[in-house]
């Protein structure tokens, strides 16, 4: 057999059986020989697909293996929906409301008129969107530097390390961020983190979209509304 199908047949086999599945029992599930199984286990393990329990008697899935699944973000409750739904009746601009739940911005309630950059793209380049950036904004520093692509979309897109901190310092100072036109010419967003009642934790983040020119106004008004639908949001989505 391939070798590489060989891996792939190990990955999904200590998947289906679970935390705790042995050597031995991956070789007799799969018909590999014993020096084969240990072989593709270990590389496995090397790569961080797989890791060894503490017992050293079984194997399960590791931190690679979990990002080739989507987490799957839970509808928000009939109370969240409702206070998205009136936010939308009371201002002209698009609505949004993402989770942060699974570690990435997900939208969980998109506006139906006004839809959306696709989810894939805002969750691959946060530095262009205000709610990636509120997320980005809660991440210490040498992570963002570290694990962010500053892909240029349009000529205000902030491509550069330094410029991208001293906006999220702005945000965190804030508790608003701001995108103008940075993915779409012809588009903007403000928005504002929703956090944990209990814990503080940054769990979700409420957006108005429209123009960019708009964004740049001071919109006292519009954010003070946002923030009060946020805080009425933050218990039902705990």
């Amino acid at each position: 057999m391939n070798p590489l199908r060989n891996a792939l047949s190990v990955l999904e086999e200590v998947a289906a059986a679970g935390p705790g599945v042995t050597a031995k029992e991956v070789s007799a599930a799969l018909g590999l020989a014993p020096a084969t199984t240990y072989r593709l286990l270990n590389l496995l393990v090397a790569e961080e697909y797989l890791v060894r329990l503490p017992d050293l008697r079984g194997f399960a899935l590791g931190r690679r293996a979990a990002r080739l699944s989507v987490p799957q973000v839970p509808r928000p409750c009939t109370a969240a929906r409702a206070v998205v739904t009136e936010l939308r009746h009371q201002v002209r601009w698009g609505v949004h409301l993402a989770t942060f739940t699974t570690g990435r911005l997900a939208i969980a309630d998109p506006d139906p008129d006004h839809p959306p950059t696709e989810e894939a793209l805002l969750a691959r380049y946060p530095h262009v969107s205000s709610l990636g950036k509120l997320l980005l904004a809660d991440q210490p520093a040498a992570h963002r530097a570290d694990a962010r692509e500053l892909r240029r979309f349009t000529p205000h897109t902030i491509t550069e390390q330094a410029g991208l901190d001293r906006e999220l310092s702005a945000v965190s100072d804030a508790a608003v961020a701001r995108q103008r036109g940075e993915l779409r010419p012809d588009r903007g967003c403000l928005a504002v983190p929703v956090r944990s009642p209990a814990t503080g934790v940054l769990i979700a983040g409420l957006a108005l979209c429209g123009p960019p020119d708009r964004i740049d106004e001071p919109n006292t008004g519009l954010i003070a509304l946002l923030h009060d639908h946020a805080a009425r949001l933050a218990p039902l989505l705990s």
